[in-house]
């Protein structure tokens, strides 16, 4: 079987190139930037030196137009070097971004953002095997989002259970639709980072969409900004009377009334101003990413079309709408200002009023915003299979087959794996054989080719590039038995934890629906070798006689490759090494057959321990 280290220069030199361009733009703007900050300061001094000269030797009137000209110089000036400033900035995080792709390509974890540092959920099929999430993990790798809830979407594809062939054939074209468009999916990233620059990490963008669903009683405030309106309308008819005499002065029993129900009703607008103070913040962030998408260009992009339709309503666009709100946050802000907050509504129930409006247009954008949301953080996931596959020309789409169980994979890799140390092996299963027996010596690449297999597999169900040249697989429901821990908390021992886990693979196998493909590395090695033998061939001949499963069992058992002469849906494989200069040697190789070596006491003896009977 062929292996052959997988090579990806195009994808580097692109992304070098970039960032030599990005470079050279940065040192030109700091050059542009430094010459204004000379002008400013030259326009400054002259200023001050001229409006002296000519309000002594001129006169007042001379020294407040010189005065009023530099100002409205240096404004001018101050207003280009902002932009300059901007432009900085924005080279600056694009620079960023192109340097952690360029670290992607590397597996530069350390150059790397921050990974979610949740533990892996055991009871998942998968999950905890497979290195899909965590510090040094294929989620990590994949991730550009700048929400949280993108990150946590991206995630969720790749941990999905139950593979649907039209999701996986949209999900297909997408990405490779938005593989092209490399300048909209770092404007995107570019504008929702200036957004969210002032936060640590991914932000979590869900507080509007819970404002938006935290309804205050619309009919209560009604009648309650009725009921102030009234009471404004006669305060200001005492006023009026009593100025022409007309009545008595009772106006101050008026306002004291008005007050008084201002006072009584205050627990109605009090959660509102609360929300708006943390949400005036999140406004701006959400403004800048929808303008962006509102106004990019979509011609021939029928998928990103599709994505972002959300954001081409006219009558409603998001943007319009958010700055309606803000436009909302600003007036009930009046309160900041103590004096004018009561001069105000000494005549207007102003925060009454104006948290009603809110309510009205929460009514309107309630069903509006989930959507727009959603339409953002499907972007967000979508761009970062479509990076990757843009920084890994090599990889390709796999192609998800009718056929019940079809695994046929040419040249497969292992993405986590660095490029000039990995090698790529052909293999097959479920036509010729069922279940692949891989034997080898330790350190020989067994348990990598295990979690090789199964981390393309969860590439292809996202719908993401496969680090293969050619990739058929039906879908399957994966399950994997490889990095068994026990519980110190449950009670559990290692090979109680091992038993359950098997006995969860048997119970799936069981099941109606979509077959499974198990990889199990190194069946019951927390017990002795005699019990060990027995309940292996055991495992393994349950599992070759359900027709809802195929697999690979990766061993050190060399007696369970005998299984190959009884059954003729099992096939061996292996991967062996040799000794050069009292150095082990490894290929990393998948050949057909049992393996013809073992190396345990060679290790034992390089390391200077006894090894001899």
């Amino acid at each position: 079987m062929q292996a052959e280290i997988v090579d990806r220069p195009a994808g580097l030199k692109r992304v070098e190139r970039k960032i030599e361009r990005l470079k050279c733009r940065a040192k030109q703007l700091e050059k542009i930037s430094n010459k204004y900050w000379i002008v400013r300061r030259v326009i400054f001094l002259c200023g001050v030196l001229l409006v002296l000269f000519f309000c002594k030797y001129s006169g007042q009137l001379a020294g407040w137009v010189c005065a009023a000209s530099f100002m409205v110089t240096f404004g001018a000036v101050a207003f280009y070097h902002r932009r300059v400033l901007d432009s900085i900035a924005r080279h600056s995080l694009m620079l960023d971004l192109k340097q952690i792709q360029l670290a992607r390509i590397d597996l530069d974890w350390d150059k790397l953002p921050r990974p979610d540092l949740s533990l892996p959920d055991t009871r998942h099929p998968f999950e905890s095997d497979l290195n899909l999430t965590g510090q040094k993990s294929l989620h990590r790798l994949l991730d550009c989002a700048v929400t949280s809830e993108a990150s946590q979407r991206l995630k969720t594809w790749l941990l999905n259970t139950a593979p649907d062939p039209l999701v996986i054939e949209r999900r297909q074209f997408l990405v490779k639709e938005f593989k092209q468009h490399s300048l909209f999916r770092d404007k995107l990233y570019l504008y929702s980072a200036l957004a969210s620059r002032d936060s640590e990490g991914q932000w979590d963008s869900n507080i509007l969409e819970y404002w938006s669903k935290h309804q205050i009683s619309k009919d209560s405030l009604l009648s309650t900004v009725r009921w102030l309106g009234l009471l404004v309308v006669l305060n200001v008819t005492l006023v009026l009377l009593d100025g022409f005499n007309l009545i008595p002065r009772v106006w101050p029993i008026g306002f004291v009334i008005y007050f008084s129900v201002m006072i009584a009703k205050r627990a109605q607008i009090a959660t509102a101003w609360g929300e708006l103070q943390e949400l005036e913040k999140v406004l701006r962030r959400f403004r800048v990413v929808f303008r962006y998408l509102e106004s990019s260009g979509y011609k021939n992009r029928p998928g990103l079309t599709q994505v972002c339709s959300p954001f081409l309503d006219k009558p409603k666009r998001p943007s319009a709408e958010l700055k309606r709100i803000e436009r909302m946050a600003a007036a009930l802000g009046l309160r900041t200002n103590p004096i004018l907050w009561l001069v105000v509504h000494a005549f207007i129930p102003w925060d009454f009023y104006f948290t009603y409006r809110l309510e009205h247009l929460k009514e309107d954008i309630v069903h509006l915003l989930p959507i727009w949301l959603d339409a953002w953080y499907e972007l967000e996931a979508l761009s970062s299979l479509a990076t990757f596959a843009y920084l890994n020309p090599g990889y390709m789409f796999p192609e998800i087959v009718s056929e019940r169980t079809v695994f046929e994979a040419r040249a497969l890799g292992h993405p986590l794996i660095n490029p000039e140390s990995k090698k790529c092996n052909d293999f097959d299963l479920g036509q010729h054989h069922e279940i692949a027996i891989v034997t080898g010596s330790n350190m020989a690449g067994k348990s990598t080719f295990l979690r090789t297999i199964g981390v393309n597999v969860c590439l292809a169900y996202a719908g993401a590039p496969v680090n293969a040249d050619r990739l058929r697989v039906s879908r399957f429901r994966l399950f994997t038995c490889i990095q068994v821990t026990d519980s110190v908390q449950d009670g559990l021992s290692y090979f109680y934890a091992e038993v359950k886990r098997l006995k969860a693979l048997l119970s799936a196998t069981e099941e109606t629906g979509l077959p499974v493909l198990f990889l199990i590395d190194e069946i019951y090695r927390g017990t002795n070798n005699r019990e060990r033998h027995i309940g292996s061939h055991a495992l393994i001949r349950a599992l070759s006689s359900r027709k809802t499963a195929v697999g690979v069992i990766a061993t050190h058992d060399l007696e369970l490759v005998t299984l190959f002469d009884q059954n003729p849906v099992i096939a061996n494989f292996h991967f062996r090494e040799r000794v050069e200069d009292s150095r082990m040697i490894f290929d990393y190789l998948l050949r057909p057959g049992p393996c013809p070596t073992t190396n345990a006491l060679q290790i034992m003896r390089m390391e200077g321990l006894p090894a001899e009977l």
